[in-house]
């Protein structure tokens, strides 16, 4: 199998590069933390990778709004290079932060008229939430979800609430089979979608919605932290024998390396 080359997009304030560079390693990658300057000095960088992942943190300190700072830099002085990557048949992963940039770059949830479909607001109980969510899959277009049923996953943000910007939105999205991951109750319970209640869902998001991916699949964003759960011991309730052989998170990272086999 051919060992993939991820860039690990920092920028002041990202706090989850290190761990998100293990992840990637740890599923047979090879992987490099570059920071948002140097990008923006030599954007003919990305050309040496197939997976940019923009990991969780605080980027620029959220200063005006989660992951906006970010999401202008990449809009307004990388998206041919971003879009090149894109075209390339590479992969893009956002994460927590990362997640909320690529929305608000306009690299998901985005219609043919270039307008964004949905955004990643205010929790419903108004705080930073951090817990661990009951998440389950939706459909198989996902690159990173194949082979996926459920996870259990932390979370951890102020501004996770996902909104489409209207109802015809929302169904453009389900019909295409974006709206890929959500939260919910728990293994054996079924919800109708929406119906979600806190802290299972632990921001209020639409339609209990957690990730979403692009048309192709090779863009995904999710609001969980997959590195965060690579190892049974990263369970929290391990020591009761509730964890698996291997966490729940590090098939999202094995898939994307499997994509390039």
């Amino acid at each position: 199998m051919p060992q993939p080359h991820v860039i690990i997009l920092r920028a002041p304030g990202t706090n989850c590069d290190r761990e998100t560079a293990f992840a990637f390693e740890r599923a047979g990658a090879r992987a490099e933390i570059v920071h948002m300057n140097r990008l923006l000095e030599k954007p003919d960088l990305l050309e040496r990778f197939q997976v940019l992942c923009i990991p969780g943190g605080f980027s620029y300190g959220d200063d005006v709004a989660a992951g906006r700072i970010l999401a202008m830099q990449l809009s307004h002085h990388l998206a041919d290079s971003i879009f090149r990557f894109r075209d390339a048949d590479k992969l893009i992963l956002g994460i927590c932060n990362g997640f909320q940039t690529l929305i608000k770059a306009g690299a998901l949830a985005a219609d043919g008229d270039a307008k964004v479909n949905a955004t990643l607001t205010w929790n419903d109980s108004g705080r930073f939430e951090d817990r661990w969510v009951e998440l389950r899959t939706d459909g198989s277009r996902c690159v990173f979800l194949q082979g996926i049923d459920r996870m259990y996953l932390p979370i951890a943000h102020a501004e996770g609430k996902f909104v489409p910007r209207n109802a015809q939105a929302l169904r453009q999205m389900e019909d295409a089979g974006e709206l890929v991951l959500r939260y919910a109750q728990g293994a054996g319970v079924e919800e109708p979608a929406g119906a979600v209640p806190y802290p299972a869902n632990p921001n209020g998001s639409v339609a209990a919605v957690a990730g979403i991916c692009d048309a192709s699949g090779r863009i995904f964003g999710l609001m969980p932290h997959p590195e965060r759960h690579l190892d049974s011991t990263h369970h929290p309730r391990w020591t009761r024998g509730e964890a698996g052989e291997a966490g729940d998170g590090l098939p999202v990272f094995l898939n994307a390396v499997s994509y390039f086999d």
